[in-house]
């Protein structure tokens, strides 16, 4: 089991810019509204069933955790950020999902060990700063024989690249932190968890994206909805050029990725990871 992380100092002080962060925008509209079917798709690839107990990491408004309740499972949601964890509430009571939220650190849950059957995260437990340290925790609370199952966005792909093109934007990052996207490299996840995880599936697809009729209107959706992009562009709101900069690179990068140039669709690759965990 790897060491929690210090709640003090640095290291808190980092935790809360992110709680920050992921409150900034309105990041539940990003997941009901523009990839609402990646989580349902994630408990599906676990094999999620009835009487399964299931933890949900930096599970935000519920975006795996619903579904997976919706499937049977007694399910924990856990995120850093309560704004989140409050809408997650409301949108699990519409649908009529019975789900328990909690308030938890990716790098340091408060869960026993071997606690959960299944323990996953979708595109939640990739922006947790230390990845080795949010690794252990996902072994540690996962019983022997559960199953770990992750959705990551990729380098290569359209979100990977969106960080790529905020990064000369955002100020520098923390000594220590790498970066979220990183999490959707084969390489880099299977280093995370190493042997101590067998049945090992890793594969690469991509979620279909039509929310938006045009590059610009991604970007300014984003540009008020998504907290790592609102948090850049608040980060240089002080330059008009670099605002105007960064509005132009943001709807270059979406105009690249719309089919035909112009055309609405874009294709998000993501990693999907599944493991069971040895013991």
């Amino acid at each position: 089991m790897n060491a929690k992380i210090d709640a003090s100092g640095a290291d808190g002080a980092l935790k809360a810019k992110h709680r920050a962060m992921w409150a900034l925008g309105d990041y539940p509209a990003v997941a009901e509204e523009v990839i609402p079917d990646l989580g349902a798709i994630l408990v599906e690839a676990c094999g999620v069933g009835r009487g399964d107990r299931v933890l949900d990491v930096a599970a935000g408004s519920g975006n795996a955790a619903i579904p997976a309740a919706l499937a049977g499972a007694g399910v924990v949601a856990s995120d850093l950020t309560p704004e989140l964890l409050e809408v997650g509430r409301g949108l699990a009571a519409r649908r009529g999902a019975q789900v328990e939220w909690r308030r938890a650190d990716a790098e340091a849950l408060p869960f026993g060990d071997g606690e959960f059957d299944t323990v996953l995260s979708c595109v939640g437990v990739m922006f947790a700063p230390h990845h080795q340290a949010a690794a252990d925790e996902l072994v540690r609370v996962c019983r022997p024989g559960g199953t770990i199952g992750l959705v990551n966005w990729t380098p290569e792909g359209f979100v990977g690249q969106m960080f790529a093109t905020m990064k000369p934007y955002a100020p520098p990052p923390p000594a220590g932190a790498q970066p979220p996207p990183l999490w959707g490299s084969e390489e880099h996840v299977r280093g995370l968890f190493g042997d101590r995880v067998t049945e090992v599936g890793v594969r690469r697809q991509s979620v279909t994206v039509d929310r938006f009729d045009s590059p610009d209107a991604f970007r300014d959706f984003f540009k008020a909805n998504y907290g790592p992009t609102v948090a850049v562009y608040r980060a240089v709101a002080g330059d008009a050029e670099r605002v105007a900069a960064l509005d132009h690179d943001l709807s270059e990068l979406a105009r690249r990725h719309m089919q035909g140039g112009e055309k609405s669709v874009m294709e998000w690759e993501y990693l999907l990871f599944t493991a069971r965990r040895n013991g």
